[in-house]
């Protein structure tokens, strides 16, 4: 589980990787139209737009796989064992519980209404519903790591916390 478990972990940094990449690359192009050639290049911002989701969402299930995830660490550290493990394990199935119903469910219904839709960008001219799988993408990454991470401190109560 752990090979399975890392091999997707470099997976989906690499896709964050590139699609930072491609979004300073993509917003140093459009300051270079504005400014430099006094042009403004119609579809960079709106593809920078999209990309700050992607990279947004996907990051948030990078660093929650990493155990780098926004918690009150300090606060959380303070308190005994015991109540530390419980309340690790609670905010991991929160984590869970919301992502699967909020961001997987209700994301695949989000993308298909728009599809259904045909909502069309109006810069790049593709289908909107391809922006917004970036929800229940990462909501399902989010649900995994979050699974993994419930299990590894039942199983390892001694470990230091993600949450």
């Amino acid at each position: 589980m752990t090979k399975l478990k890392n091999i997707l972990d470099k997976c989906l940094e690499v896709l964050v990787m590139v699609s930072v990449a491609v979004l300073v690359i993509d917003v140093l192009w459009q300051v270079f139209t504005r400014f430099i050639m006094g042009d403004p290049s119609s579809w960079t911002e709106e593809l920078a737009t999209f990309l700050l989701i992607w990279v947004a969402l996907l990051g948030s299930a990078v660093a929650l796989g990493r155990g780098a995830h926004l918690g009150i660490d300090y606060f959380v550290s303070k308190l005994d064992d015991k109540v530390r493990i419980k309340t690790e394990l609670f905010v991991f199935a929160v984590v869970a519980l919301f992502s699967l119903l909020v961001m997987v469910i209700g994301g695949i219904g989000l993308v298909a209404r728009t599809l259904e839709l045909n909502q069309i960008s109006v810069a790049l001219k593709i289908p909107m519903g391809y922006v917004y799988l970036a929800i229940p993408i990462s909501g399902a990454f989010l649900v995994l790591y979050s699974l993994l991470g419930f299990f590894e401190r039942l199983n390892n109560p001694t470990q230091g916390g993600a949450a």
